[in-house]
């Protein structure tokens, strides 16, 4: 994958406006992300926050973001927060990058991965990690919660590993597997359930608890009379 490819990973049913962002990460690395949006629209994950949580997700500190969402109101808050620098996407600049795969095999032992995955997680604020496991026809990609000072700037494990997925990935998610260390039930917040519902409708949700005990249940079950409407373009 390059950058020119990162354009049809875009998920823009709504706007139909591609975005691509890419972060350099203090040790070398490039982190791509691509905007993914929600039929809530609020719920939307732009490209900026796609690949600046997925550098975060994988233990990486970001430190140059180049964007074509330049003007996006919540840059100045991550650079501020996280000590990286905005710059404008140039893509004739960044033709010869090359991105890490970030997919797992399909043999790993997902609860074990699961619980290395919580070290990861970004939570200053809360002290609350979660891990989440997207599998997907080409493995499986892996994300943790992203917290900020502005806490309605982070975004939650499901969520950065849904955007990681739907940025390498094809659009077909097949199951998605969560953990907390703390706390009585993992279960995803009603956010993330509205996002699950669209991008793994009718599919198994493994929710791995505390006490190392599992349930499954079915994305529709998670959020009954989940937000929809015809009047929408990609519904």
């Amino acid at each position: 994958m390059d950058i020119n490819d990162l354009y049809d990973q875009n998920y823009v049913p709504y706007s139909k406006k591609a975005s691509v962002a890419v972060v350099r990460s203090k040790s070398g690395k490039w982190f791509p992300g691509v905007r993914i949006e929600n039929i809530c629209y609020p719920l939307s994950i732009s490209a900026t926050q796609n690949a600046l949580f997925y550098c975060l997700s994988e233990g990486h500190q970001p430190a140059d973001l180049f964007t074509d969402e330049i003007n996006v109101s919540m840059i100045p808050s991550w650079e501020k927060e996280f000590g990286f620098t905005a710059y404008p996407l140039d893509k004739d600049k960044l033709q010869n990058i090359t991105f890490d795969n970030p997919v797992l095999d399909s043999d790993i032992n997902k609860r074990k991965k699961l619980k290395q995955l919580l070290d990861l997680a970004v939570v200053g604020e809360s002290d609350f990690p979660v891990s989440a496991i997207v599998e997907t026809e080409q493995g499986y990609f892996t994300g943790v919660n992203i917290e900020c000072t502005s806490w309605n700037m982070g975004l939650c494990a499901e969520r950065v590993a849904i955007a990681k997925a739907l940025t390498f990935s094809s659009e077909n998610l097949i199951s998605l597997e969560i953990h907390t260390r703390k706390g009585e039930f993992s279960s995803p917040c009603g956010a993330c359930r509205q996002v699950i519902i669209e991008h793994l409708p009718k599919k198994q949700i493994h929710l791995h608890h505390a006490d190392d005990s599992e349930s499954i249940h079915f994305s529709e079950d998670l959020l009954p009379h989940s937000f929809s409407s015809s009047s929408l373009s990609n519904r």
